[in-house]
């Protein structure tokens, strides 16, 4: 087992953490998310000010009824038929300067509610015991798990930080802090990907705690609402979609950037369904990031705010089979059956736990390169630079007339150059595994055998009438190693240790890996040692990780022997 390389934390002492200093400074941060979402809403809706409330009551007034959870407030429904009164009372069919007056009344309220609901806090006391707890409760069952032997719960053996494969330039990660802010923006795949990166972060880089998004619905749980509320993490309600909250949600993020508390968000949104890396990308909290940079121009600051990629590769995802369903669902092609998502109750999460420390397999995080919020590449410094090499000054960028100001639609094109250069990121800053290579393989050949069946016809295969042959997938791998080779020496794309061996080793590793958690195999050898599948929709699904990457080109179908055996 190769060693791993943990470094020492960057700031020691957790009092000069900026999340805690901001935790420290609650309301005055409150005070300031209320006035400039009070400011950047009524400035954007002087003459429909009244429409946007009736809007936002009636949504949340839906959701109470339809959609209630046990973390919401005991007094919302309360809270709403007051401000509804109110509205009618003061505002409703009246276009006087008391009715606006009122309008804003009822909007600071409203902005305020959000506020206190979605920022948490930061306790030291609280983090030093999670870190404390977590570590030794993941390593005891991991140990545990793979002795099978309750003596081995207190036997630590192997620690958690030796399951994680981290690649890119750590360094000049950590170098970024001096210089500014740094956001990560992950790939999302599984529910456990928060806690493995935050671990990541904290045990190997040695990086102070960033603020994260929770989803509400996980407060729901006592002892994990109690943890959240205390660890920095801020609480995101997906059900609230109308503009009052997710203005107030992203003035949280752009203020917090700019008072320097570094941010971890997933920009795509929620969990890849299809197992395919993220390409299209959410800007709402992505433009905070370009807002907060712009900010500080203004302010004559000198930091800056650099956006960080990391890729996160499994060769198991707990939630593939609900996953995946919801995907093929969603095109409308087929009325499949809904499963069940097993990534949400406590039990299932627990039991997960067990089940994916009882296994060998490592996790990949791999860094990209970190880039500025126009998405050029940074070095250790600070320092931007275009494609060409030449160093910028991003002030510039946002120069009209030769000052900093607001500018609305050239921002959202800013973000829209951001999301595009992260996702080119994702894409080059991959880490190929062996499980994926072997997937993609096999699928790519069940397609190449039913050239006139579409994806859902083929989905529709019955499993047991095909068996492909060793050779046949050893003869496709080998193709595909060379085109990856290729890319990886023109700087295209990562390759892991186990994806250079010979086929035959890449092949077997693969195997040993690939969805080894779920009941249903995407590939497993028969007595035969020929390689069957037991479901083609999970093997679809890790295929689908190295899907844009046009890899099933490299292959000559012809030549390759690739006939199966049907039966």
């Amino acid at each position: 087992m190769k060693p791993v390389k943990t470094y020492p934390r960057i700031i020691e002492n957790i009092e000069d953490w900026p999340i805690y200093r901001l935790s420290q400074d609650r309301a005055d941060f409150l005070r300031a998310i209320d006035e400039f979402t009070f400011q950047r809403t009524s400035s954007r809706h002087k003459k429909d000010l009244t429409d946007v409330i009736v809007k936002t009551i009636y949504q949340e007034r839906i959701r109470i009824k339809e959609d209630p959870w046990k973390v919401d407030p005991p007094n919302d429904k309360v809270f709403w038929n007051k401000i509804s009164k109110k509205l009618i009372k003061k505002t409703l069919d009246r276009n006087d300067p008391s009715a606006h007056e009122a309008a804003e009344d009822i909007l600071q309220k409203i902005i305020h509610r959000y506020s206190e609901e979605i920022v948490g806090t930061f306790k030291i006391s609280t983090f030093k015991f999670a870190q404390r707890f977590l570590t030794v409760l993941f390593n005891r069952l991991f140990n545990a798990a793979v002795e099978k032997s309750i003596a081995s719960l207190w036997r630590g053996r192997r620690q958690l930080y030796e399951r994680l494969n981290i690649f890119g330039d750590v360094n000049t990660v950590r170098e970024l802090f001096k210089h500014g802010t740094v956001v990560v923006v992950p790939t999302h795949s599984s529910n456990l990907d928060s806690i493995l990166v935050g671990y990541a972060m904290d045990q190997i880089m040695g990086l102070p705690s960033f603020s994260y998004g929770a989803g509400l619905n996980l407060y729901n749980f006592g002892p994990a609402a109690y943890y959240m509320n205390r660890l920095g993490a801020y609480r995101v309600d997906r059900r609230k979609k109308n503009s009052i909250y997710l203005e107030t949600l992203k003035t949280m993020s752009n203020l917090s950037i700019q008072r320097g508390v570094n941010s971890l968000f997933f920009p795509g949104g929620t969990r890849s369904r299809s197992g395919e890396i993220e390409t299209d990308l959410k800007r709402g909290l992505l433009g905070t990031t370009v807002e907060a940079q712009r900010a500080l121009c203004q302010q004559g600051s000198d930091k800056k705010v650099f956006i960080v990629p990391m890729i996160i590769g499994y060769h198991n995802v707990l939630e593939a089979p609900f996953l995946i369903e919801q995907h093929l669902r969603s095109t409308g092609k087929e009325n499949y059956i809904r499963l069940k998502d097993e990534g949400k109750s406590i039990r299932s999460w627990l039991r997960f736990i067990w089940r994916f420390l009882s296994t060998t397999n490592d996790i990949t995080l791999s860094l990209g390169k970190p880039m500025d919020v126009l998405g050029n590449v940074v070095n250790a410094e600070g320092h931007s630079f275009d494609r060409f090499g030449n160093q910028l000054d991003i002030k510039e960028y946002f120069l009209s007339k030769g000052e900093v100001n607001e500018d609305y639609q050239r921002e959202e094109e800013y973000t829209k150059l951001l999301a595009e250069r992260i996702a080119e990121r994702y894409q080059v800053d991959n880490v190929v595994l062996s499980s994926h290579l072997i997937a993609f393989a096999v699928f790519e050949m069940l397609v190449h055998e039913n050239p006139k069946l579409d994806l859902f016809g083929i989905l529709r295969l019955p499993t047991d009438d095909y068996v492909f042959p060793f050779s046949a997938v050893e003869d496709v791998i080998e193709q595909m190693q060379v085109r990856l080779l290729e890319w990886e020496r023109a700087g295209k794309i990562n390759l892991s240790p186990e994806v250079r061996l010979h086929p035959d080793e890449v092949i077997r590793d693969g195997m040993k890996r690939l969805g080894v958690l779920h009941r249903e195999k995407p590939l497993i050898f028969n007595k035969n040692d020929e390689i069957i599948s037991s479901n083609f929709r999970l093997l679809y699904y890790y295929h689908n990780r190295l899907n844009s990457y046009g890899l099933e080109k490299s292959v000559n179908w012809k030549s390759a022997e690739v006939n199966l055996t049907t039966f």
